[in-house]
């Protein structure tokens, strides 16, 4: 690192940690930092607005253990699987929390150092690192009651005795926005006597002090081991909710905006083509403040798009979702909205919010939990319970529409995957999503935990015995969702950064114009979804008539823009004048 680089990293380090610690000499902690980064040798200044993505990019969401088979670590069995079924369309794989946790299936995190020896080694997630672009959770808002460090603070010994948040129970927390039902603060006993500690989501999971700079130090130098590790693409779990004041909502805070800058900072002087994704599952307007002006996070959770693709499909009626798309800013260079319909959490319902009003999105959890859905609650304003999520897996979520089940659910499901794989941004499938996996009820009723319907863990040999019977609905998802993402590999008018607008054809179709980043490819994207045929007239798709258009999707060619084009339910054409190869 030149001492021109050197001077300039230390500068803005020292401004980040300024506007987080205004009354502190701030020099000495940017130093820290850097040092514990090892950025005091060679490194390369990071681009400005560079795009470090493209088209063929396509995460995938799993567990580590999501399938397991007799005798082999599960994140062994899971690299086999995505070499043998998915390698050829999918560059990116986000393992969920892969640590020794205690609760909420890795999200309460005992030790962030350490693999869960149940699924692994550190040497498994390294080898995966080597063939995919590995993303992992940094668990960054909480960690687990079990944790050395909660012992320590019970002990009142370092480190650990001042990492948590004591709060005087008799204190006005009114304002506190909360993603759960249960209390806020959680009495413990220490060395001391009885103390309350701020925990956000559960008893199990207790808020880490970023007021302390020792646990800003603790999770610089976790971040530096997971690069040393491999992963290239950080998941903030939590984020929002980072650093709390007394007297506000504690959620989207100026100061937890200035670490997301902090730690990017640090992140890309280290390694410029790493990511970073804040996971925000709030408002539309609140998440896409996590973008800064590109200088936060590389990219959000297109939050607002499941439960809005959703309530389209299942009502026949894609005018929210159209007036949703209409309104999101395109991402600008050097950033990108991370699109997903279905994770291993559920179908959040916060972010709906001022685009679906209250008798929608009730009508909508009401016909989810018609084909087997769990609802979770959240505390709103006032004390009063909101539904907060829905938790149901998507296959299932789509098996009929608002008047119950019916024979589309194969084609629904596809619809709903090629509008995601089309839209901007970069696509993440949820692996039950490729596996078209049921609703896994019996697994609720054996954690009491909603979301455990979303994350049924399969057997290898089982898994691939349904995926090579052609009969199965299994296969027959697998096989279309491939098909898929192969073509949106070579398109670059697909490119996440791509030029898109909304196209007007009636409240049963949803369809976009994509331009690639050169404006020499055009596609447009045109989706029936509804479950009953229509026909659009060609010519009001504005086609410019020299050229000659081409579905992408079944390689059908159209001539006379006259004619209509006639889409039975569900269907889908993307059509573009220039093919990619």
């Amino acid at each position: 690192m030149t001492d021109a680089i050197q001077k300039e990293l230390k500068f803005l380090v020292e401004s980040h940690l300024s506007f987080i610690y205004p009354n502190a000499d701030n020099s000495e902690l940017a130093d820290r930092l850097m040092a514990i980064m090892e950025l005091d040798g060679s490194c390369m200044k990071p681009g400005v607005h560079a795009n470090s993505w493209s088209q063929k990019d396509i995460f995938t969401i799993t567990y580590g253990d999501s399938i397991r088979r007799d005798g082999e670590e599960p994140l062994e069995t899971l690299h086999t699987f995505f070499n043998e079924r998915l390698k050829d369309v999918v560059s990116g794989i986000h393992i969920l929390p892969f640590f020794p946790y205690s609760s909420d299936d890795g999200f309460s995190v005992i030790d962030y150092t350490r693999v869960n020896d149940a699924i692994g080694e550190w040497e498994h997630i390294v080898e995966i690192g080597k063939e995919y672009n590995l993303m992992a959770d940094l668990v960054i808002n909480h960690c687990s009651s079990r944790s050395g460090w909660f012992d320590n603070f019970k002990q009142r010994k370092s480190p650990g005795a001042d990492y948590f948040i004591e709060t005087d129970p008799n204190t006005d927390l009114s304002e506190v926005v909360r993603p759960r039902t249960t209390p806020l603060l959680r009495e413990v006993e220490t060395l001391n006597g009885k103390r309350h500690v701020w925990c956000t989501f559960s008893p199990d999971q207790v808020d880490l002090n970023f007021a302390n700079p020792e646990v800003v130090c603790e999770m610089v130098g976790i971040i530096k081991l997971y690069l040393d590790r491999g992963v290239r693409t950080f998941r903030l779990d939590a984020v929002a909710f980072l650093w709390k004041e007394i007297g506000t909502s504690c959620i989207n805070h100026p100061k937890t905006h200035e670490f997301v800058r902090l730690f990017r900072t640090l992140i890309e002087h280290h390694s410029p083509d790493a990511i970073i994704i804040t996971e925000t599952n709030v408002p539309n307007h609140e998440n896409l403040s996590y973008f800064g002006n590109a200088n936060e996070a590389h990219a959000v959770y297109n939050f607002s798009l499941p439960p809005l693709l959703v309530n389209a499909l299942v009502t026949g009626n894609s005018n929210h979702l159209k007036m949703w798309q209409m309104s999101m800013p395109p991402a600008q260079m050097g950033t990108f909205f991370l699109n997903f319909i279905a994770s291993h959490d559920g179908i959040g319902l916060r972010p709906a919010e001022g685009l679906l009003n209250e008798e929608e999105i009730d009508a909508l959890a009401n016909t989810m939990q018609n084909f087997g859905a769990r609802i979770s609650w959240r505390t709103a304003e006032g004390g009063r319970p909101k539904p907060y999520e829905i938790n149901v897996t998507l296959f299932d979520a789509l098996q009929g529409t608002v008047r119950g089940p019916d024979k589309w659910q194969i084609e629904r499901f596809i619809c709903a995957h090629g509008i995601m794989f089309s839209l901007e941004g970069v696509p993440a499938i949820y692996i039950h999503s490729f596996l078209a996996t049921n609703n896994y009820s019996e697994g609720v009723d054996l954690t009491n935990h909603n979301r455990t319907i979303n994350r049924y863990k399969w057997d290898y040999d089982e898994l691939c015995e349904k995926l090579d019977d052609g009969y199965s609905h299994h296969c027959k998802v697998l096989q279309r969702m491939r098909e898929l993402l192969a073509i949106r590999i070579k398109q670059p008018a697909f490119h996440p950064n791509a030029t898109q607008f909304t196209l007007h054809l009636g409240e049963q179709v949803f369809g976009f114009w994509r331009q690639s980043l050169k404006r020499d490819q055009s596609i447009f994207c045109i989706h029936n979804i509804s479950d009953t045929e229509v026909a659009i007239p060609l010519s009001s798709i504005n086609l410019i008539s020299l050229n000659t258009w081409e579905d992408l999707v079944s390689g059908e060619k159209y001539t006379d823009l006259h004619k209509d084009l006639v889409l039975g339910p569900y269907e889908f054409v993307w059509l573009t004048n220039k093919p990619g190869v």
